[in-house]
């Protein structure tokens, strides 16, 4: 469904894409992953035509980004990492202007809204003004618009960032249940989600690819126990301690569960992935406000994904600002 070959994107003197090729195929959701200015947004603007490459090609469904950017855009859903919406205007008459945009018939409008408005967790927020919305919720929001209209591609930068950890369990559930059904390329700097969405990530360096890997084999190199072989979580959050205690003791797969000052660190006997949201969920139901929840400093043997990470990249953990695939230089060439 995405086809890179051969792809460079110069700003001025500076090379932020060098010769990248690459293939995500249908109902694949796959993790693109690099440090800051690797060029993982500039990518993700040609894919979905809103940036010219300087040379080589992308197909998205089939559909070259230059010569048919028209047919590519009503192939995808993109969801930038900086959502801009119109602040005086409510949630739901904005997603109705863009789902009149994307084309979608008049009689099939009010259907869709209902469906990606439940589908995003924004029912309470439908006629509340943009400009009054949390961060969290203006990314529900930009999640929204992708959706409209059921694209065979969603493109979606850092849809995790800023949301709190229930919103993130939230979104992480969401874009799992597009695998095999919609094709779904994700970047995002926090290694542990993508190794729970993703099957596979794209890592990228200095605009190029230097590493392709199934995510079960990221986690294994990385020292991170893959399902069936034991994972500990820590947990925190607000609330009646043994109320929630008692709830979390009563999820299936859980092994062990010990108390500690602020929360409880919970053994997993069982697929993390599947068994991570049941957790966040015996919290809420218990009545608790989950405050974070990650994976115990005890629970990870060998080096840690994101130790990994930079040994692949060379990156700096000093890095800075944002990825925007050429720093400075694209804020001029823009």
């Amino acid at each position: 469904m995405i086809e890179v070959s051969g792809l460079t994107r110069r700003y001025g003197s500076t090379l932020a894409l060098d010769d990248l090729s690459f293939s995500v195929g249908q109902g694949e959701v796959v993790g693109f992953l690099g440090p800051n200015g690797a060029g993982k947004s500039t990518t993700m603007k040609i894919l979905t035509c809103s940036l010219a490459p300087s040379g080589g090609s992308a197909k998205v469904a089939g559909f070259d980004v230059q010569s048919d950017p028209i047919a590519v855009r009503r192939q995808v859903g993109f969801l930038p990492e900086q959502v801009s919406l119109y602040q005086e205007q409510k949630v739901r008459s904005l997603l109705r202007f863009v789902a009149e945009i994307k084309g979608i018939p008049a009689g099939e409008i009010e259907a869709e809204l209902d469906r990606v408005i439940e589908r995003t967790g924004l029912v309470e927020m439908a006629e509340r003004a943009c400009g009054h919305l949390s961060h969290g919720y203006r990314k529900r929001v930009g999640l929204a618009q992708a959706l409209l209209g059921d694209p065979e591609v969603l493109i979606l930068d850092e849809p995790g960032s800023g949301l709190d950890p229930q919103q993130i369990v939230e979104i992480r559930e969401l874009v799992k249940s597009f695998r095999g059904k919609r094709t779904v390329l994700l970047s995002s700097h926090i290694l542990s989600e993508v190794s729970e969405i993703c099957e596979r990530v794209l890592i990228l360096d200095h605009g190029k690819l230097v590493g392709v890997e199934s995510t079960e084999n990221l986690s294994r190199t990385a020292g991170v126990p893959a399902a069936g072989d034991g994972h500990q979580v820590q947990l925190t959050w607000d609330g009646d301690r043994q109320a929630v205690l008692k709830a979390l003791a009563k999820v299936a797969g859980v092994e062990e569960l010990t108390a500690t000052d602020d929360g409880a660190e919970v053994l997993i006997a069982g697929n993390p992935v599947e068994i991570r949201p049941q957790l966040v969920e015996s919290v809420l139901e218990a009545g608790g406000r989950l405050q974070n929840i990650q994976d115990s400093p005890r629970a990870v043997s060998g080096p840690s994904l994101e130790d990994l990470f930079l040994r692949l990249t060379g990156a700096d953990r000093s890095e800075s600002g944002n990825d925007s695939g050429g720093g400075e230089a694209e804020g001029r060439d823009a």
